[in-house]
């Protein structure tokens, strides 16, 4: 990983062959950020992110939000201050049509979350039009990706829907920093999976590595340009999405490649990103560079950082899925999860993280987060 502290947004070229010849290599930028100057800083880290040579303002942009849980809990879900400090650096670089998009799982309502996660409280400031993807009058369509398939095919074989709103506009992933039950960790890429696939999502859980580089694919197919803009403002270690460990780490990334910003984000947090099978397999698929030796990191000398993340850790929800999903309960997967027998499950992971970790671990961290600075900011939204 090379760093360099120049604003060129450019991908730079190295040889790349004895021969001499040269290629692009992949930017991904980190930049320190403050309570006083996040707003700012989001678009500086956007621009040396190469977000002018990605996105064509004359396009509509679609501003995938992330809602991991209906309630605030910090690095979780996409931070009021990203949502505001993305929208405004888009506008003053001539941006004109946005969108917000949301979407729900059978586990989070996204109209509770955006209002508990402060992004309805933006939306309404910068008058940004928004769409709840799962709800009318959004509309799902049947889509045939020209790449060949790893899972989805298989899983769909009644054929794959995508939003209709989704073809033929920008889209700005609006991922947080953040470790996970199923992929260790998750970013740019996992934050399409939510937006890209309706409600029966949860049935490529088994194969979830597998479905995020489809996923990817079909973005490049659809989507006229994609950029991504982590938060690393509060970062999440342990079980995540829900019941993590926060740290105050002060970054932001930002990136074209959505491969490079995840590969990027796992090396600050401690994991070898080409270890982390969804990274590795889009990297050999072209879909993007998770080689770290090939990433200009701009902005921010990172190559010495590691957070020293765990790896994967379970709550008593995700010891139960992985059961079913890798475990001696596979063979009753279908009956399980594709079944009336499925709402069980769901009811079984809201008692868990809204009942007990939510109303014990989880108030008391989130009581201490709200003392930090970046706690009394979210509070002045």
């Amino acid at each position: 990983m090379q760093a360099s502290e120049s604003p060129s947004s450019r991908p730079s070229e190295t040889p790349s062959s004895p021969g001499g010849q040269r290629v692009e290599r992949p930017i991904v930028a980190v930049v320190a950020t403050t309570p006083e100057t996040v707003l700012e800083d989001f678009q500086r880290a956007m621009v040396l992110g190469g977000v002018n040579e990605t996105l064509d303002p004359s396009i509509a942009t679609l501003l995938k939000i992330n809602i991991s849980w209906q309630h605030w809990y910090p690095a979780c879900s996409t931070t009021p201050w990203q949502l505001e400090g993305v929208i405004m650096a888009l506008r003053n670089l001539g941006h004109r049509e946005l969108i917000g998009a949301h979407n729900g799982t059978v586990v989070v309502d996204s109209f509770e979350g955006e209002l508990k996660n402060k992004h309805k409280v933006v939306q309404d400031r910068c008058n940004l039009p928004t769409v709840h993807l799962d709800t009318p009058p959004n509309r799902w369509v049947d889509y045939k990706p020209k790449a060949e398939m790893l899972v989805l095919d298989d899983i769909f074989p009644e054929g794959i829907q995508i939003p209709e709103i989704f073809q033929g506009r920008n889209i700005v992933q609006l991922p947080t920093m953040k470790t996970h039950v199923f992929t260790t960790m998750t970013g740019a890429m996992k934050n399409a999976f939510g937006g890209l696939l309706h409600r029966k999502r949860h049935w490529t859980h088994s194969v979830i590595h597998e479905t995020l580089v489809d996923l990817l694919a079909i973005q490049q197919e659809i989507h006229p340009g994609i950029f991504a803009v982590m938060d690393g403002t509060f970062a999440g270690d342990g079980p995540g999405p829900r019941a993590m460990r926060w740290h105050v780490k002060d970054r932001i990334l930002a990136s074209a490649d959505q491969v490079a910003i995840d590969a990027v984000a796992a090396k600050m947090m401690g994991f070898d990103p080409m270890k982390l099978r969804f990274i590795r397999l889009a990297h050999e698929r072209g879909l993007g560079c998770g080689d770290i030796s090939k990433i200009e990191v701009v902005g921010e000398d990172v190559s010495r950082v590691n957070w020293q993340f765990s790896g994967v850790e379970n709550t008593f929800a995700s010891k139960g899925q992985k059961l079913i999903y890798w475990g001696p309960l596979k063979p009753l997967e279908k009956l399980l999860l594709r079944t009336p027998l499925v709402s069980l499950a769901f009811l079984a992971s809201n008692l868990y993280h809204n009942g007990y970790w939510l109303k014990t671990i989880g108030r008391r961290r989130i009581q201490a987060a709200l003392k930090t600075e970046w706690g009394k900011l979210f509070q002045s939204y």
